[in-house]
């Protein structure tokens, strides 16, 4: 079993790892937010740019409308495919946060069972020390 220094190398390593995974964790998230922020606000601009019968002045404008609306459902198609790809990419950074939890919760029961070692060999040798005499 590796001795107390070693063990407490191991935890500082792993809680650095640990924070490290948790703000990369916390940055695909928030890149899964920014993605569907982008995708809801393409597909308004696609809805906005819908034709509506009273406001259609020629056939220019409907030329125009129908270039702008599949350019950007071009676009929605691409914001769903980055959605989708952040969400993959934030699914693997949360299972690498637990991974690195799960490798620190390790590190920290050897603490433990070391700590409880040391305890045990103290109170073996506090017993099997001579019992102290009394002089009068």
């Amino acid at each position: 079993m590796p001795d107390g220094k070693r063990l407490a190398r191991l935890h500082r390593v792993r809680t650095l790892q640990l924070g490290l995974a948790r703000a990369d964790e916390a940055r695909a998230q928030a890149q899964v937010t920014s993605e569907q922020l982008l995708a809801q606000r393409i597909a308004s601009l696609a809805d906005a740019v819908a034709p509506q019968p009273s406001l259609v002045p020629g056939a220019a404008h409907l030329a125009a409308a129908a270039h702008f609306r599949e350019r950007l459902h071009r676009s929605a198609d691409a914001a769903i495919e980055r959605v989708r790809h952040a969400e993959m990419v934030a699914d693997r950074r949360s299972e690498a946060t637990r991974t690195a939890r799960r490798d620190q919760n390790a590190v920290e029961k050897l603490i433990d069972r070391h700590r409880a070692e040391v305890i045990r060999a103290e109170m073996k040798a506090l017993e099997d020390a001579p019992a102290p005499t009394r002089r009068r």
